[in-house]
């Protein structure tokens, strides 16, 4: 089992191909997660995007868009160790701010992509 098990997931009204473009830029990549360098494995197009994780940790991580209603949810999957000479007894604090920061992530994609909706409209993206 990885020291560092990470499973979130958020609603986004917005079609998943809207999703998808906010992380097709590996710009964006170094602004979500500035630690880690990632190398895409799989490119699921509008299904999202599987890397390869170095750096701060060592392991896979992956965003799975999911088209639900009139929106998306972000599936968000890390899986990953601290690097050999890390001393593990610091775990617990990785684990609890890899939770905060992949929320973060997801709830600022919320307020961007969603621009502002009224609870209850269509997204204005289609």
């Amino acid at each position: 089992m990885p020291h560092v098990d990470v499973v979130d997931e958020t609603f986004i009204v917005v079609p998943p191909k809207v999703v998808a473009a906010a992380f097709a830029d590996p710009g964006a990549w170094r602004r979500y997660w500035p630690d880690l360098k990632l190398e895409v494995y799989a490119d699921r197009g509008d299904e999202g995007l599987r890397w390869t994780v170095s750096g701060a940790l060592v392991g896979t991580m992956e965003v799975w868009l999911e088209p639900v209603l009139d929106g998306t949810v972000v599936h968000y999957f890390l899986r990953a160790d601290l690097p050999e000479g890390r001393p593990v007894k610091n775990v617990r604090r990785e684990l609890t701010a890899r939770q905060l920061a992949a929320k973060s992530v997801a709830l600022g994609l919320k307020a961007v992509l969603e621009d502002g909706r009224a609870p209850g409209c269509a997204p204005v993206s289609a």
